[in-house]
């Protein structure tokens, strides 16, 4: 039996509304092993980002499985959610969310400060890792002194540097032009496979989708059709954009 990093089991999130109850995630069931790059699609409203904060420990399921290594997000308390997310999940953000006052490397190494690990082997890493990304030279800048790619790029790097077992990226590309959101989405996927995490990146822009490995996606909070044929993901980024 196939030991996966991330798999769910029948997740649901409703919300309550004025005209009754609203199925944001709809009996979602999947499972994405370590080392893959997996593109989760779909148009506005179909539940991509609800399903991912869900997966990044930052919303809680009304019902279902969600097992990160073994463990259960859904039964955990606040704290160990906190925890656990500080420590197995990476996030990279549309925004970046980089802390405008570090540098580049200071970005980094904050996730490692956090995991309490940033000792001389860490800041080692995290330039080394900066460095692969071609942001060599980069180092003691700010992000207001760098590119948008060149920032999106500090952003992965952070979310790579603690060694997660889960990396999540929502929409990663998009405010980057279309030669950046390629070099973004490919190195994304070159350090996925190499270092043997879990990635899911949510994005409207299915050229990206040339890089996963699957395609998952949704319409009004169900999972409706999963990509596995190579041939069929590439059909898929000719494509273009979900609205």
């Amino acid at each position: 039996m196939t030991a996966y990093a991330l798999e769910t089991q029948s997740v649901i999130k409703t919300y309550n509304s004025d005209s009754g109850i609203i199925k944001a995630v709809d009996d979602v069931s999947l499972q994405i092993a370590a080392g893959e790059f997996v593109a989760l699609v779909g148009p506005s409203g179909s539940g991509k980002t609800t399903m991912l904060s869900i997966l990044a420990a930052l919303l809680q399921p009304s019902s279902g499985q969600i097992l990160l290594d073994g463990q259960d997000l859904a039964t955990m308390s606040d704290v160990a959610r906190v925890a656990l997310r500080r420590e197995k999940i990476g996030f990279t953000f549309q925004a970046n969310n980089l802390v405008p006052y570090l540098t580049a490397v200071e970005n980094v190494e904050l996730m490692l400060r956090l995991n309490k690990k940033l000792d001389r082997a860490g800041r080692m890493r995290a330039r080394e890792l900066l460095a692969r990304l071609g942001l060599g030279e980069r180092l003691n800048n700010l992000p207001g002194q760098m590119s948008g790619g060149q920032q999106q790029r500090v952003a992965i790097a952070r979310a790579l540097i603690h060694s997660p077992s889960l990396v999540l990226a929502d929409e990663p590309t998009a405010s980057l032009d279309t030669e950046r959101a390629y070099q973004v989405v490919e190195t994304f996927a070159g350090l996925i496979h190499e270092q043997n995490r879990a990635g899911i990146m949510v994005t409207h822009d299915l050229r990206m989708c040339e890089y996963v490995d699957r395609v998952l996606q949704m319409q009004d909070g169900k999972l409706v059709k999963i990509y596995t044929d190579r041939k069929d993901i590439l059909k898929l980024a000719k494509g273009g954009r979900h609205s």
